[in-house]
């Protein structure tokens, strides 16, 4: 999981960590038996999170893949301060942590030798929520996607839509439908993967608009929160509610793929696209 290398950023030393405690089962697991799963539970089959590099390296050919539009960063346009301080200074500090311009890291590669252009969330760069820059990541990558006639892919794990920056968050919405929806005039097929978590303007957009919606196992994928929604309507929801599971056992995604196959389920219908 190495070949494409991390930005590098400033980390501070700390003590080598042994163990990595699942989130879900809450078994103890040796972190380099973690890392070799790629960072899924051996026992429960948790999936956790991955960063957007660790991700291309899982579905990208070696030394085939190329970054687009990594100059594209967020902007204050509303001055936006809260009582934890500005929006200026905390996408800053996302910046220096995670060594990407936005929520989103965006280019082209080959998976299993076929072509195809990627737009990969991040949930370390503010919840891999939904600003103007990752919006206008989103859509270049699909133009750049309908320029060339290549299939676009898009990994979604987002906690929503970014509130600082008001109505110019919302309206990324809208853009990123509006690019997707545009290769459709030229059937180039769109394939929509949502991870843990995939929730909000998100979930409300162009995640749940591919031609194929994958997701792996035991996402949470929603609008609102669970709370909310047993609040309004004065029911106890059922215990699987907004997972992955079931939202395939409703229509709302295809497939259920594990991580360490993906790839190889992306070449397959990708494949078919390209008969």
């Amino acid at each position: 999981m190495a070949w494409y290398t991390e930005p590098t950023v400033e980390k501070k030393t700390t003590q080598k960590k042994l163990w990595v405690k699942c989130k879900k089962c809450n078994s103890h697991i040796y972190e380099s038996e973690w890392i070799e799963n790629l960072n899924v539970c051996p026992n429960c089959n948790y999936h956790g999170s991955i960063t957007s590099y660790e991700r291309i390296n899982l579905i990208f050919d070696e030394n085939s893949f190329v970054e687009l539009f990594d100059n594209i960063s967020p902007k204050d346009s509303l001055k936006f301060n809260d009582l934890k301080g500005s929006y200026k200074d905390k996408y800053e500090t996302a910046i220096k942590k995670t060594g990407i311009s936005e929520s989103v890291v965006t280019g082209y590669g080959k998976i299993n030798g076929i072509p195809a252009v990627v737009a990969v969330m991040d949930f370390r760069f503010l919840g891999g929520s939904l600003g103007s820059g990752t919006g206008e990541k989103i859509l270049q990558a699909s133009n750049y996607a309908y320029d060339n006639n290549l299939p676009y892919i898009v990994f979604s794990a987002s906690g929503g839509a970014r509130m600082q920056e008001g109505a110019l968050s919302l309206m990324q919405m809208a853009k990123t439908c509006a690019g997707v929806a545009r290769l459709n005039k030229k059937n180039i097929p769109y394939i929509s993967v949502l991870t843990n978590p995939t929730t909000g303007g998100v979930s409300a957009s162009f995640a749940m608009m591919g031609d194929v919606n994958i997701a792996e196992p035991g996402a949470l994928i929603a609008f609102a929160g669970r709370r909310v929604i047993e609040q309004t309507i004065g029911e106890k929801l059922p215990d699987d509610f907004q997972t992955s599971e079931y939202l395939q056992d409703h229509g709302f995604v295809d497939s259920i793929v594990d991580r360490k196959d993906m790839k190889n389920y992306l070449s397959n219908i990708l494949s078919y696209y390209n008969r």
